[in-house]
């Protein structure tokens, strides 16, 4: 089972035909007692055991469960030997990333496509804030051509489109969801021309030098 920091999580754990005996929760980790029954045996008072009287369901609760409450957890029967069911808790933090950071390069009068995900997030962000060097970015401005697309879902993604890049453009752009950390990334605002001319200059010398040797070598063999 997979678990987000600060979300209640309860472990299931069904049993068909108990007759007299006894259900417990376990922490394999170090080996510790959490439940027996309806009586919940720690001191962490964010753990609680959980039963419906007549029910085939014995729950072990966590509540505010962190990334250290990771592990495995069994169910066991009082059983000669104990009968017992492991479940594997994974409890993982929401996470922001922005795809192809932490450095994008990007040709002048060519389109900013941003992509900001967020992942594991108890609920969708209900708002997601981009900003330009700290400034939060304002699609009303003058310079025009800025649009924002966001889908939400089990993982969200905001896509940052900004037309016709100029030098100005360049600088450190974040992506804010209201519930989770931030991320950013740093774009470079890049002139095609020079790089791929020098580029091809190279290569066009390169293979002017060793045409010749080429040739001669086949001449002698």
């Amino acid at each position: 089972m997979t678990g987000l920091v600060g979300k209640t999580i309860e472990l299931i754990c069904k049993v068909k035909n108990l007759g007299n005996r006894t259900v417990s929760w376990v922490r394999h980790r170090d080996i510790h007692l959490l439940t027996v029954g309806r009586y919940t045996y720690t001191s962490d008072q964010r753990f609680e055991a959980m039963h419906m009287p007549h029910s085939e369901e014995w729950t072990l609760q966590i509540r505010y469960p962190q990334k250290k409450d990771s592990g495995v957890y069994e169910c066991q029967i009082s059983t000669t030997p104990p009968i017992g069911l492991p479940v594997h808790l994974t409890i993982v933090e929401p996470v922001t990333e922005i795809t192809g950071g932490p450095d994008l390069f990007i040709n002048k009068d060519s389109t900013i496509n941003l992509t900001c995900l967020v992942r594991y997030a108890p609920e969708p962000p209900s708002t997601i804030i981009w900003s330009h060097n700290r400034q939060a970015i304002n699609f009303d401005s003058p310079r025009g051509g800025i649009s924002l697309i966001t889908e939400k879902g089990p993982v969200t993604s905001s896509r940052l489109l900004i037309q016709k890049a100029i030098q100005e453009d360049s600088g450190l752009y974040t992506c804010s969801p209201n519930n989770t950390h931030s991320n950013s990334v740093r774009v470079h605002i890049v002139n095609e021309e020079h790089p791929a001319a020098m580029h091809h200059g190279s290569g066009d010398r390169m293979a002017a030098t060793f045409l010749p040797l080429i040739l001669f070598l086949r001449t002698i063999f």
